[in-house]
């Protein structure tokens, strides 16, 4: 079977919020791949560029006319080839030249294509005989922050995590129960909640930031007991996008409050403790590596974890590895490209 990539495909699609994004098809000899381009709502500033000037059109322009005629011939087997090709092609550190949204889609095509020219699945061609766990799944519950509008909280995931659980199918099914038991709360709560969702899924209400902890925490003791196993829940604070540079302060603006660097580490600290999280991502603005460092020291079974932090970056990585700013980091390998 071969594996050499006759032919490149690409397309404009549309993504969960509507917004313009890229699918591309890699056709080998003996296989065939397909992958479309993610991008967050929240962006950390150390994230490739998406797209060209020009946006998906000039994406889509550049990967007939300059992309796809250097790609052909190649084997989809030898992904870093493809990977070091699509680097020197764009000739830039942030694919500001052909976009990062394209050379991921263009890379993660390659490799599903050939995965299916040995006829394995992705995992089983990237991970071997070793690849056969499936981590636990975070359930996103309730949204604010940048992923809604209006009266919802500041924090913007309040996020589920059986952590109890045996397999994947039990932490996917408590995940559901605990999604829906808030949505039952929620009807309570706010007497406006019309079971409005965001684009990742999760409920979108007027409620607090204090309140949503407060729901999800009675949801996750509920569905505890009924399973008989422990449903831990953290959040995702996203402060970059709380953070006011020119103030030094990060502004809760639905809960009325600014709070400087050190009242936000005793903010973080005491819903952890309150709360019992188990999961606190990017609780401090994107370059405050010291913040993370400081509140890692001070936690015990409860993951600090990097997303805006590190943007899947090796060179963030290595700086936050040196100080201890996190104990997880989230990898999203478009941030990157």
């Amino acid at each position: 079977m071969s594996s050499t990539i006759e032919d490149i495909i690409a397309r404009k699609i549309f993504n969960s919020r509507g917004e313009e994004t890229i699918e591309v098809d890699v056709i080998t000899a003996s296989g065939f791949g397909r992958a479309s381009a993610p991008s967050g709502k929240s962006r950390g500033n150390a994230e490739v560029v998406y797209y060209p000037q020009g946006g998906v059109d000039q994406a889509l322009k550049k990967i007939d006319e300059l992309i796809a005629p250097e790609i052909a011939g190649l084997n989809a087997d030898s992904q870093e080839e493809i990977d070091n090709m699509l680097h020197e092609i764009d000739g830039t550190e942030n694919f500001s030249n052909i976009g990062g949204n394209t050379a991921f889609a263009i890379s993660l095509a390659s490799a599903e294509a050939a995965a299916n020219s040995h006829s394995l699945l992705l995992f089983q061609f990237l991970g071997g005989n070793l690849a056969n766990t499936l981590p636990y799944p975070l359930g996103n519950c309730i949204s604010g922050g940048a992923h809604t509008r209006g009266k919802s909280p500041d924090i913007q995931e309040y996020l589920a995590l059986p952590y109890g659980a045996e397999s994947f199918l039990e932490a996917a099914t408590a995940n559901a129960l605990i999604h829906k038991k808030i949505g039952d709360a929620l009807k309570k709560k706010d007497k406006l909640f019309n079971g409005g969702i965001s684009s990742e899924g999760a409920w979108i209400a007027n409620i607090g930031n204090v309140d949503a902890l407060e729901v999800i925490s009675k949801a996750c003791e509920e569905v505890s007991n009924e399973l008989d196993f422990e449903c831990g829940f953290g959040v995702d604070a996203a402060a970059s996008s709380l953070w006011n540079e020119k103030e030094g302060k990060y502004v809760y603006e639905n809960e009325g409050k600014k709070r400087d660097s050190a009242e936000q580490l005793e903010f973080i600290l005491d819903l952890i403790e309150k709360y019992h999280l188990v999961y606190v991502e990017d609780p401090f603005h994107e370059e405050d590596f010291e913040s993370f460092a400081e509140l890692t020291k001070k936690v015990n079974d409860c993951l600090i974890c990097g997303d805006d932090l590190f943007t899947t970056n090796s060179e963030r990585l290595n700086r936050g590895i040196k100080i201890n700013a996190a104990n997880a980091i989230i990898i999203k390998v478009n941030q990157i490209g």
